[in-house]
């Protein structure tokens, strides 16, 4: 089930979502907007490697916007610092932003119960498009969880993204242990 704007406002005076700056104009029927923060990063090689450690370029937007380009993959971060400990928090762009050939995600619109951050945006375009630091960029959407949690994300061992930030962080791919199986 989806939490309503009273369930959330209800769930942040409990202390188990967080939103930091709150602002109660962006809190939706079922939703809450998050804008777009004053970072983006692109990666270094125009070759990535999942193996391999892929070093990215940080740079602040300017205040005239930046304009984004087809075929590249832009690393973008929210405004907003969020934590949920007791649901399940996705990231959907707003349809305004959709209407603009802007995808704020390639496929990590899920966050985990636990999740304490920043969120990281995979940004592509499908023609050139004028950005601006604290647009409307998202909005979360809380879900409620049947049954108890044994892992919480902010406390597992291991996890690749707990350390808070303001900028966008990239893929860290390469720390997971993996091989293709062989037969």
């Amino acid at each position: 089930m989806i939490l309503t704007d009273q369930q959330i406002l209800e769930e942040i005076g409990k202390g188990t979502i967080r939103i930091e700056p709150f602002d109660p104009a962006c809190l939706g029927t079922n939703s809450y907007d998050v804008h777009l923060g004053k970072y983006l990063a692109t990666y270094r090689d125009r070759v990535l490697d999942a193996r391999k450690h892929n070093p990215i370029d940080v740079f602040e937007i300017p205040e005239e916007g930046f304009v984004l380009m087809p075929g590249v993959l832009y690393l973008g971060v929210t405004l907003e610092y969020t934590e949920s400990h007791a649901h399940v928090p996705f990231l959907e762009g707003k349809s305004s932003v959709g209407r603009l050939g802007i995808d704020i995600h390639a496929t990590a619109g899920k966050g985990d119960v636990g999740f304490c951050n920043t969120w990281t945006l995979e940004i592509s375009v499908s023609q050139p498009v004028r950005i601006y630091a604290g647009m409307p960029i998202g909005q979360l959407i809380y879900f409620e969880v049947s049954g108890d949690i044994t892992n919480f994300y902010n406390k597992k061992a291991g996890a690749k993204y707990n350390e808070r930030t303001i900028k966008p962080v990239e893929s860290m791919m390469w720390r997971n242990a993996w091989e293709y199986p062989s037969n």
